[in-house]
């Protein structure tokens, strides 16, 4: 079995050796939207030491075998079931204000989304709703299924067509250090119709977003995302954060790597947070170079979705 400690310190004094791939070179272009290519390490200096209180420092100081972690599964929906989506794991966000990037779609909690032949369904459709012209649906966890710290598997099948912009993500719970991005977000997959087969990772925090273009992200090609089911997860730990299409890491990031004293501006992700599956329509990024409306409705299919966590993390963290 692993072992995990904190020691007080500014300094890490030791971490995990795992492999891992990261970007370090500057988006290149300034479009202001919410992912690049690669990690941005705009408007960072990682030797630079600010004062700090002791008890502000994040992310730092952590002593595990990351070989040695043992993972259980604690929540799951396999959609095994037909009909509406399970009330017990699952509520919805609902409305059509646009959710901050001038999205197109009305999110229901009705109609837009069910279990079918295994598979939870979003679907986003042309249709006069509410105001809006299209539909779609937003579903979370919220209070039903969050978490600190752990490995969270989505396999799915995603839409094609100009306009869409399927996401799989995670927010605050408790939104502990302020609205957003203060208490954080983590993209486990964004994806553009416009861009097909590029999936994004990338995290949002207070030093590190989209709109100030020094958001950490990631990309990699995968042919055939709207034709075939992939896993799409995440690896949460105290100090960093990892992500994997079909188990191959192709983003990672530690906040130490850019600050030598973190604080909660560059790692929020020390408080628990909730799982998000959506299908926007058009929006800032989403519909940048235009909506194509002859081709709705469009589904995102979700096989499972599955979350893992470690006994030996959970027992360091709850103390």
């Amino acid at each position: 079995m692993g072992s995990i400690k904190r020691y007080k310190c500014f300094m890490i004094t030791a971490v995990a050796i795992l492999p891992c791939i990261l970007f370090s070179a500057c988006q290149d272009n300034n479009d202001g939207y919410r992912t690049g290519k690669k990690v941005s390490d705009a408007y960072v200096n990682p030797d630079a030491v600010a004062t700090v209180a002791e008890e502000d420092i994040k992310a730092v100081g952590y002593v595990y075998d990351y070989e040695k972690l043992n993972y259980d599964l604690v929540w799951s929906d396999e959609f095994d079931y037909e009909g509406l989506p399970d009330d017990t794991k699952w509520n919805y966000d609902i409305g059509g204000s646009g959710w901050g990037n001038h999205e197109l779609q009305y999110y229901t909690d009705d109609k837009n989304a069910y279990v079918k032949e295994g598979n939870l369904v979003i679907e986003a459709r042309k249709e006069e709703y509410q105001g809006m012209d299209y539909t779609s649906a937003r579903l979370v966890t919220r209070d039903k299924g969050d978490w600190l710290y752990g490995k969270i598997e989505v396999r799915a099948k995603l839409p094609d067509g100009l306009g869409t912009w399927p996401a799989i993500w995670m927010l605050s719970t408790d939104w502990k250090y302020g609205s957003w991005p203060a208490s954080g977000e983590i993209d486990i997959m964004e994806h553009v119709g416009y861009n097909q087969d590029t999936i994004h990772a990338s995290i949002h925090t207070q030093s590190y977003y989209h709109r100030i273009n020094t958001q950490k992200t990631a990309t990699k090609v995968i042919p055939g995302v709207s034709e075939e089911f992939h896993v799409y997860s995440i690896e949460w730990l105290p100090d960093k954060i990892i992500a994997y299409i079909d188990e191959e890491q192709y983003f990672s990031f530690t906040p130490s790597e850019f600050k030598k004293q973190p604080t909660y501006k560059e790692w929020p992700f020390d408080k628990r947070m909730h799982l998000l599956l959506n299908l926007a329509v058009g929006g800032d990024w989403g519909g940048a170079q235009g909506v194509d409306d002859s081709i709705y409705p469009k589904q995102m299919l979700v096989d499972y979705v599955r979350v893992y966590q470690s006994k030996e993390i959970n027992e360091f963290t709850q103390k």
